[in-house]
């Protein structure tokens, strides 16, 4: 499909490429196709005049912009229709009741230009076969003979604009050559736009892969996601004992409130409920950690003490006057607590 002429869209220029590709040649130029827009402005424009020069139609008509062109590259259809003139076509809309009428096969037409609010495409017949010749594409689509009315019918269903393109085309090389053989497309061709995102996510994905090769040639270096990796382990573990050091804290407490609450004469009172407020709980804590450092001190006593003495720190710990302690540090501690705090520690 090399002998295929395809212009590729630049800017708004669809128009230009529409008629380019239909005729199979640069036989059109963004200057050419402006001259015959400003053609039409001025025929109309002298339209105008006939009601007038004075009227409030004509002052509106010569405040409103150009209806054939427009500074982004757009061209109506008046101008397409005046260029393909030349040499000696006409455009007949598909869908109207005269060309239903006549009930031609679309595949016994030879061309079709395509439109969509301001894109223009040419449909043609080069040889035996049927090509999109969308100046959005990247290269020609071939189009079956089956295929053809379907993909017709779904462009009006989709909004399109369809004309028939009345008249004998220019020769050209592709047709002549396609007259002789038939051609196979094993691949569609994309989008301009999806082509180029393509293309530039392989550069990225290249690019990162080269950064990575280098990174790890021979230098033995670990992998900053590696690196992340492991630190995020390391944190992990340090958030996991510290939830275990919370959830042994609040055993501790919860198993002495019940010992305190065997006390008759226990000094602080039950808090209502099961759940502690902050408050209560800081001091708890508190008191916790005070027990744990001197179950430590007896534990360094017990290991310069001989065998006989140990079992005093099993025994109930008293206030300073003697009576069971009413403060959380000096609590009323059953024996089987006393004996766990001395496995823990």
């Amino acid at each position: 499909m090399e002998s295929i002429f395809h212009e590729k869209q630049e800017g708004s220029l669809c128009a230009q490429h529409c008629l380019n590709n239909l005729l199979q040649g640069e036989y059109f130029s963004p200057v050419e196709l402006s001259s015959i827009a400003h053609q039409l402005d001025e025929e109309e424009r002298m339209r105008m005049a006939e009601g007038g020069v004075t009227s409030e139609d004509y002052r509106t008509f010569l405040q409103q912009p150009s209806g054939n062109m427009d500074d982004s590259g757009f061209f109506s259809i008046q101008v397409i229709s005046n260029a393909l003139k030349v040499w000696g076509l006409e455009l007949i809309l598909f869908n109207s009741p005269e060309y239903q009428r006549l009930r031609i096969d679309p595949i016994n037409e030879r061309s079709f230009i395509c439109n969509y609010k301001e894109h223009w495409f040419t449909v043609r017949k080069l040889g035996k076969q049927w090509f999109n010749l969308n100046s959005l594409l990247t290269g020609p689509e071939l189009i079956s003979d089956t295929y053809l009315a379907l993909f017709l019918a779904q462009l009006q269903q989709e909004g399109y604009s369809i004309f028939v393109v009345k008249g004998d085309l220019p020769d050209c090389e592709a047709d002549q050559l396609l007259q002789m053989i038939r051609v196979q497309q094993m691949h569609r061709p994309k989008l301009i736009g999806e082509e180029l995102a393509q293309l530039k996510e392989q550069r990225v994905q290249k690019t990162d892969l080269e950064r990575v090769l280098e990174a790890n040639d021979g230098s033995g270096m670990v992998d900053e996601d590696e690196e992340d990796l492991q630190r995020a382990l390391a944190l992990s573990r340090q958030e996991i004992d510290m939830e275990d050091e919370e959830a042994d804290l609040r055993r501790a407490i919860q198993l002495s409130m019940q010992g305190s609450s065997r006390n008759a004469s226990q000094d602080i009172p039950q808090t209502s409920g099961t759940h502690l407020t902050s408050e209560e709980l800081r001091k708890r804590r508190e008191a916790y950690f005070e027990k744990q450092q001197q179950q430590q001190q007896q534990q360094q006593e017990q290991q310069q003490a001989p065998p006989g003495q140990l079992s005093h720190l099993c025994e109930r710990p008293t206030t300073s006057s003697g009576a069971p302690g009413s403060d959380l540090g000096t609590a009323n501690y059953p024996g089987h607590l006393c004996k766990t705090n001395i496995r823990r520690l």
